[in-house]
């Protein structure tokens, strides 16, 4: 094993990318240095010279999840309708997003990177960018309100969206709680609730 070569055409990357799949797999806990450098071909030693430590590389991955989002949240403020259809729509996407790769969203915002003081630096730029795309979604929506309103609005609305997905995913809501809505009718009203009124 440690005869392995100790480069590859691009190993930061495919690193990440392993790391990412064992993440949405099986979980962050599962990622492992060792292992990584035996799957993509390198020595034991290698990743250590683009990553000081599993945690380096976890974070690095966080940043990649920050950066889907970011691009997720683009896509779907440049779509058509107006600017409450198209919060509406960005944040469907990322309750889609959290649903269907919950091993990164749990790792972007239930482990203690963005806590920390001072966060991982690879960390900052896309997880602040995230933010601040809501923030355009909801001058989008409410184009007179001000700077002060908006920011507040976007820390209520992203409570009530989360407060939601963490009693939806611990199976909080039963059938008689809801009915005679469907799911996606149950979903609409909360984002409206959390999307509000000027």
């Amino acid at each position: 094993m440690e005869s392995r070569a100790y480069h590859h055409k691009d190993l930061k990357n495919a690193l990440i990318n392993a790391a990412l799949a064992v993440v949405e797999r099986d979980g962050s806990e599962a990622v492992s240095l060792r292992e990584l450098a035996a799957q993509v071909g390198v020595s034991r030693a290698a990743p250590y010279r683009h990553f000081a430590d599993r945690d380096a590389l976890l974070a690095a991955v966080a940043a990649r999840g920050f950066e889907d989002l970011c691009a997720i949240y683009m896509a779907a403020l440049a779509g058509s309708g107006t600017g409450r259809e198209r919060l509406r729509a960005a944040l469907v996407a990322y309750l889609d997003f959290a649903r269907r790769r919950q091993g990164l969203h749990a790792l972007m915002f239930k482990s203690d990177f963005l806590g920390r003081t001072p966060p991982p630096a690879v960390l900052i730029p896309p997880a602040n960018r995230a933010y601040e795309l809501l923030w355009e979604g909801v001058r989008g929506a409410f184009p007179r309100a001000s700077d002060t309103w908006v920011k507040a609005r976007t820390v209520t609305m992203m409570s009530t969206v989360v407060g939601f997905l963490v009693l939806d995913e611990s199976g909080r809501f039963k059938p008689f709680m809801i009915e005679p809505m469907t799911r996606k009718d149950l979903v609409l009203e909360v984002l409206e609730a959390a999307i509000g009124e000027e």
